[in-house]
C-alpha cells in the first residue's frame, strides 16, 4: 500500500505540475476540505499530504488531514497530525477535539483530560469537550471529577440528549440503577425521536426490574427508530428469552446475523436454541462457525460436543470432552457426557472408567464445593438463564451469552467535526440527488435498479472508464480508485490536447473531477461539453448537480438561523416537526439555485421522459421551499418510473409539511415496501 501512495503522491506532482511557487496550495486545501466535507475520507488525506509536501509550515492541512484519520478510525495517525498542527498553532480549538477523542480510543485518558482541559480554556461552554472530558475522568475513575464535569455539562446545556445517556451509563459503572433510569427517563423526555435511551432503558428494566414487557416496548421503539442495530436485536432476544418466547428470540438472532455475520454472540445463542428445538443440525454449523473464531472456547466446544453425540458423532464428540475436561478435570458432567460418548463409540473399558470418574466427583460435591478454576467466580446455585462474555464457569453452558456490558458502557464520543453525521441521526432528510458515477455504496435493502434508457445508451458508447451508474448514494474513493482517476485524468486531457473539439474526452474529464471533489474544474468541463454539444442532456444533468455540491458546501460554511417558518407547523406542534428538514437556504443562495434549476429544466426539455431530471429538480425546489412545484416533479418521476422509492419517500415528507398527513403516510409506505427502511420510522413519528 505504501509503494502505491508514493505512486500516487509521485502521479499528482506529474499532473497538477512541479513543486513550485505556481502550486496553488489553498485551492488544493479547498478540494481536500471538499473531499473531508462529502466524507471522502482518503481522498481528502492525498489531498492534504500534497500540501503538506509543499509547505510543511501550515497548520491547516495537518489538521484537516487529522480529522480524515480520525473519520477512519487511524487514531494514533490522528492524534499526531493533530499534534503537528497544535505545534504550528496552538489556538485551533477543534485540534485539541480531535487528539483527546483519538488519545481517548487508545486508552491515554489523562492525555485526553488535558487536551479537553485546554480547549476549554479556549472554548468554556462547548457541549462536545465537555462531554468527552466527562467521559474520559470516568474512563480514568476519576468519578468525583466526572460529577462534577456532567454537572456543569448539564447546567450549561440542559437539553443535551448526549449528557443524559452518557451519564446514565456511568450510573451504572457505580451500580446506582435508579439514578441511571432517571438520567434515561430524562433523556427520552428531551428527544423521543433517539433510540439509545430507550434501548438501554430496556436493558436495564429487564435484568434489574424484571418488568419483561416494559423492557420488550423500550427496545420496540429503539428498533423502530433504528431499524438495523444488531444490539438492540440481541437485547430484544434475551428479553424474548426471558418471557419464554424462544420463536421470537430465534427471530431475532437471525436478523442480527442477516444484518452482521461474524455476531459471535448471536452465532452462539441461535445454537443452544436450535438445539432446544431439535435443530441440532442447524446449531453444529452455528458452533462451528462460532468455534472457527473462538477456538479455546471451551464452553462453546462442550456445547459443540453435545451436539456431535446426539447426531451420533461420537468420535468427534470425545475429541472435544478431551479439550474441555482436560481444562476442568472436576467437571463430573462433562466426565459422565465422555462415559457415553465412548461407550457408544466402542470404548467400554474408557467409558466405564469416564463414568465412575463422575460418579465419585458428583458424591464429591454433595459434601461441599469442589476446588474450581480461578475464572469459575458464579455460585452453582446461581438460576439465571445467561452468562457474560467473561464468565467461563462451565456448569452455565446451557445458559444463553450477553455481553459483559449488556447496557452499552463504552462511551461514543461525542464530535461535531465529523461531517454532518449528528445532524443525520436526528433530523429526517429528503434523500440526495443522483448523480453519474462508477463506484455506489452498499444499501442495507438492495434494490433492483430500474431499467433507463439514456443510460443504457450511454453506457453502449463504451466511452468511458467503465459503465456509469445512476446513483445517489456514490461511493468514496479508495488511494487506488484514486490513483486510477488521477490517471484518467491525464489520459482525457491528452485527448483533449488531440481533438479540442470533441465533447466527450471533456465529459469523462468532469467525471473524474467530480469523482476527485474538484467541483470548480468539473464545471469548467461540463460548460465545454455544453458549448460544443448543446443537446448533451447528461452534461446539463451533471453540471445541476456539480452547482447543488458547491451550494451545499458553501452554505456548510454559513449557519441558516433556525426561524418559525422552517418548523413543520402543519403536523399541529407534534414533536416530529422539530425533526424533519426538507428545505429553507438564505436567500442569497435562490440566485444560485436558479442556475440548477435552469440545467434540470434542460434536462427535461431533451430527455422528458427520464425520471431523475424531475427527482433532482424536485430536490431543488424542496430547497427553496416551493413545495407545491416540488411536489409536481416527484409526482411527474413516479409516473415515469413506478418503482422511484426516494421519489415516494421524498414526495411523502413534502405532503406532510403541507399537512396532508395521510397521502404522505401512504408515500412513505410504498417507500417501506420498495426497500426504503427507514420509511417505517417516519410513520411511526407521525403516529405518536
Amino acid at each position: 500500500m505504501r509503494r502505491y501512495l508514493l505512486i500516487f503522491l509521485l502521479l499528482i506532482c506529474c499532473g497538477l505540475g512541479p513543486v513550485s511557487a505556481q502550486f496553488n496550495t489553498e485551492r488544493i486545501t479547498y478540494i481536500g476540505r471538499n473531499a473531508l466535507y462529502f466524507e471522502d475520507y482518503m481522498l481528502a488525506i492525498q489531498y492534504f499530504n500534497r500540501v503538506i509536501q509543499v509547505k510543511p509550515y501550515l497548520a491547516e492541512p495537518y489538521f484537516y488531514r487529522s480529522v480524515a484519520k480520525l473519520s477512519l478510525e487511524d487514531y494514533r495517525g490522528a492524534e499526531e497530525d493533530a499534534s503537528e498542527a497544535l505545534d504550528r498553532n496552538p489556538f485551533i480549538v477543534d485540534a485539541y477535539q480531535v487528539r483527546g477523542i483519538a488519545r481517548q480510543n487508545t486508552g491515554n485518558y489523562e492525555g485526553a483530560i488535558e487536551d479537553y482541559t485546554e480547549g476549554l480554556r479556549q472554548s468554556p461552554e462547548n457541549p462536545y469537550m465537555l462531554l468527552n472530558k466527562a467521559i474520559a475522568e470516568v474512563q480514568s475513575e476519576q468519578y468525583a471529577l466526572a460529577d462534577s464535569t456532567f454537572a456543569l455539562l448539564l447546567a450549561v446545556h440542559p437539553s443535551n440528549y448526549s449528557a443524559y445517556v452518557s451519564r446514565g451509563q456511568y450510573h451504572i459503572i457505580q451500580g446506582d440503577t435508579l439514578a441511571a433510569l432517571e438520567d434515561y427517563d430524562k433523556a427520552i423526555s428531551v428527544d423521543k425521536y433517539r433510540a439509545q435511551a430507550y434501548a438501554q432503558r430496556g436493558v436495564l428494566t429487564a435484568l434489574y426490574k424484571h418488568d419483561y414487557e416494559s423492557a420488550l416496548a423500550d427496545i420496540d421503539v429503539a428498533l423502530r427508530l433504528e431499524p438495523n442495530t444488531p444490539s438492540y436485536f440481541i437485547n430484544r432476544a434475551m428479553v424474548r428469552y426471558y418471557m419464554e418466547d424462544l420463536r421470537g428470540a430465534m427471530e431475532d438472532y437471525d436478523r442480527v446475523i442477516g444484518l452482521d455475520p461474524s455476531n459471535l454472540i448471536a452465532r452462539y445463542n441461535r445454537g443452544l436454541l436450535s438445539f432446544s428445538v431439535g435443530a441440532k443440525n442447524d446449531a453444529l454449523a452455528d458452533f462451528d462457525y462460532y468455534l472457527q473464531y473462538e477456538p479455546d472456547n471451551l464452553i462453546a466446544r462442550y456445547n459443540r460436543a453435545i451436539l456431535l453425540e446426539d447426531l451420533g458423532k461420537y468420535r468427534e464428540a470425545v475429541a472435544d470432552y478431551d479439550v474441555v475436561l482436560e481444562a476442568y478435570p472436576e467437571f463430573y458432567q462433562g466426565f459422565y457426557a465422555r462415559s457415553e460418548a465412548k461407550r457408544l463409540s466402542g470404548d467400554t473399558a474408557g467409558g466405564k472408567k469416564d463414568y465412575e470418574r463422575a460418579m465419585a466427583l458428583y458424591e464429591a460435591s454433595k459434601k461441599g464445593p469442589l476446588e474450581t478454576n480461578a475464572d469459575e467466580t458464579a455460585s452453582r446455585d446461581d438460576n439465571d438463564k445467561v452468562r457474560k462474555e467473561s464468565d467461563r464457569n462451565i456448569n452455565k453452558f446451557d445458559r444463553l451469552l450477553v455481553a459483559d456490558n449488556t447496557v452499552d458502557v463504552e462511551q461514543k464520543y461525542a464530535s461535531e467535526i465529523r461531517g454532518r453525521i449528528q445532524d443525520r441521526s436526528q433530523k429526517v432528510e429528503i434523500f440526495p440527488q443522483y448523480t453519474l458515477t462508477y463506484y455506489e455504496k452498499e444499501e442495507s435493502v438492495r434494490r433492483t435498479p430500474p431499467y433507463v434508457s439514456e443510460l443504457a445508451e450511454l453506457n453502449r458508447s463504451r466511452l468511458f472508464l467503465k459503465p456509469l451508474l445512476l446513483s445517489n448514494a456514490p461511493q468514496p474513493l479508495d488511494s487506488l480508485q484514486a490513483l486510477q482517476h488521477f490517471t484518467s485524468l491525464s489520459d482525457y486531457s491528452r485527448l483533449i490536447d488531440i481533438n479540442p473539439s470533441n465533447p466527450v474526452p471533456y465529459f469523462g474529464r468532469a467525471i473524474d473531477y467530480i469523482l476527485l471533489q474538484d467541483f470548480d474544474n468539473a464545471l469548467i468541463d461540463l460548460n465545454q461539453v455544453i458549448t460544443l454539444s448543446p443537446g448533451y442532456m447528461f452534461a446539463y444533468f451533471l453540471r445541476g448537480y456539480v452547482r447543488c455540491r458547491q451550494i451545499d458546501y458553501a452554505l456548510s460554511t454559513t449557519p441558516v438561523e433556525t426561524t418559525e417558518n422552517h418548523s413543520l407547523s402543519s403536523l399541529s406542534g407534534r414533536d416530529a416537526a422539530k425533526s424533519l428538514d426538507i428545505g429553507g437556504i438564505p436567500e442569497s443562495a435562490n440566485a444560485e439555485y436558479e442556475r440548477v434549476l435552469r440545467d434540470y429544466d434542460a434536462v427535461i426539455t431533451l430527455a422528458p421522459g427520464f425520471a431523475y431530471g424531475y427527482y433532482n429538480r424536485g430536490n431543488v425546489r424542496c430547497a427553496r421551499q416551493d413545495f407545491k412545484a416540488a411536489l409536481a416533479d416527484y409526482t411527474a418521476a413516479i409516473e415515469r418510473s413506478p418503482e422511484f422509492a426516494e421519489a415516494y419517500y421524498n414526495r411523502g415528507l413534502v405532503y406532510i409539511y403541507l399537512g396532508r398527513n395521510s397521502e404522505g403516510i401512504a408515500d412513505l409506505s410504498k417507500a417501506g415496501e420498495l426497500g426504503i427502511v427507514s420509511a417505517y420510522s417516519v410513520i411511526k413519528r407521525l403516529s405518536d
